[in-house]
């Protein structure tokens, strides 16, 4: 008599985990396609982010490079050798290569020169000022 019992409970075990089973399986492939959207807004705010960042830097160097050439005696040799190696970082930036290992020390080390020219040059520029517009728009993403 116990068999039959035992016979009687199975299918409902069974049935627990088949649909335990499914569950997982459902959630799972749910979780790939929630974690993948995520990452992928998360890389485009990053990348947004450092290409700003890169820009403002080139850009400032224009200006200076743009400055030296016109003047060649506004700056000091000194500050024109900073200038050269800033703008030998934002060019060796790997900016197709995201995953290349020196990503951090290349941008510390273009963060650092910056400070250094822009202290030599006696003027206060910083990078990170944006609107509110553009913070909004980048939040909605």
């Amino acid at each position: 008599m116990n068999q039959k019992v035992d016979d009687f409970l199975e299918p409902s075990v069974l049935l627990e985990e088949t649909h335990y089973g499914k569950g997982f399986r459902i959630g799972y492939a749910a979780g790939l396609v929630s974690g993948k959207e995520d990452a992928r807004k998360l890389g485009l705010n990053m990348g947004f982010q450092v290409s700003e960042e890169l820009g403002f830097y080139q850009g400032c160097l224009d200006v200076w490079i743009a400055v030296a050439h016109i003047n060649h005696g506004a700056f000091s040799d000194r500050v024109k050798k900073n200038l050269e190696q800033m703008a030998a970082l934002v060019s060796s930036y790997p900016i197709s290569n995201p995953e290349n290992e020196q990503i951090q020390e290349i941008m510390g080390q273009l963060r650092l020169k910056f400070r250094i020219i822009t202290a030599n040059l006696g003027v206060k520029l910083e990078h990170g000022v944006q609107s509110k517009s553009l913070k909004q728009g980048l939040e909605d993403l």
